[in-house]
């Protein structure tokens, strides 16, 4: 495993483990998932992964609780990140929700507390005064945020007077937005970008193709796994392919390794299994060559989605089935 160059508390592994489906059925994994999820955990653990991040969202609460369990014994060498769903984040809400999720997960200070998003009415300020009196009275470690634009990032860590250390945004090779301003911010001020779907929810991992589309509901509403965005796919997962081939890896530790080429960036895909745990984890020591890397740039610009306004009576026929 590698880990970023911070200065943090604990050393933040390049590869975390990212836990919304954890009691969370809408994914598709089936009853014994739950089970399974300690076992991915306690994996995760052993190859050295020291960042595991959900939120009171996932499963409404259920997460956190899995994710606390499965930590029991470790929590001293992990950071456990969990964000707060902005439903009123008034300083007085904030912080009586970071005590219930601390509850949740079973520890008395929550080494990392992201606003999921940006609130429209309530002011950064306001939210952040609530989470400055986490961080005096020991709560709270780090503060976060999470699809912020990097001017709204600042405008958080000026209302918080002191640093806001991570953005968690969507990153990997068919979102590449991040790489125009908050990668280059995140390296010249010491921060962190956390990348979630870094695989595009799966994507990226040449599963699926226009016969074989996927199951559960959150990637049934994505309009990358449309048909037609499958069949447009083709060429870019086989570039991924090819670049894989002389890794002698696999397409989803190729577009993980593109990911985390950029040196203030750390990645938290799923894991729908052991295995699965471990192919991520490895993906940390892929170096990609000039020319791999351009030729995956390349790839992803070429590819040309169906998505936003146009794709939506595509998926509802597909949500249909006809």
């Amino acid at each position: 495993m590698r880990y970023v160059r911070l200065d943090t508390p604990k050393p933040l592994s390049k590869i975390g483990l990212g836990t919304w489906q954890f009691g969370s059925r809408e994914w598709g994994y089936g009853p014994d998932y739950e089970r399974l999820a300690a076992d991915i955990v306690r994996r995760a653990v052993e190859l050295g992964v020291t960042l595991f991040d959900t939120a009171e969202l996932y499963g409404f609460g259920r997460s956190e609780r899995i994710l606390g369990a499965a930590l029991t014994g470790d929590r001293d060498k992990v950071t456990v990140a969990t964000k707060i769903f902005p439903v009123l984040p008034v300083a007085s809400v904030v912080q009586q929700r970071a005590v219930a999720s601390a509850a949740r997960l079973g520890v008395t200070s929550i080494d990392l507390y992201q606003l999921h998003h940006h609130n429209p009415v309530v002011a950064d300020q306001t939210t952040m005064r609530g989470m400055r009196a986490l961080q005096d009275v020991g709560l709270v470690g780090e503060v976060g945020v999470s699809n912020y634009s990097l001017r709204r990032w600042q405008v958080a860590e000026a209302a918080l007077g002191r640093r806001v250390l991570s953005n968690q945004v969507r990153y990997s090779m068919l979102d590449r937005k991040p790489e125009e301003d908050l990668l280059p911010y995140a390296e010249q001020a010491g921060r962190l970008v956390i990348a979630y779907s870094p695989l595009a929810q799966g994507f990226l991992s040449g599963r699926y193709d226009a016969h074989h589309p996927p199951v559960g509901a959150v990637r049934r509403a994505n309009p990358y796994f449309l048909p037609e965005n499958l069949e447009r796919g083709t060429a870019l997962i086989e570039t991924l392919r090819q670049v894989a081939a002389a890794h002698d890896a696999t397409p989803s530790q190729i577009a993980l390794a593109y990911v985390l080429r950029h040196p203030n960036v750390v990645a938290i895909p799923g894991a729908s299994s052991v295995e699965q745990m471990e192919r991520n984890a490895a993906a940390a020591e892929i170096d990609l060559t000039e020319d791999e890397y351009a030729a995956l740039v390349n790839a992803a610009r070429a590819f040309r989605p169906v998505t936003g306004l146009a794709a939506v009576p595509r998926l509802i026929k597909a949500r249909a089935g006809r």
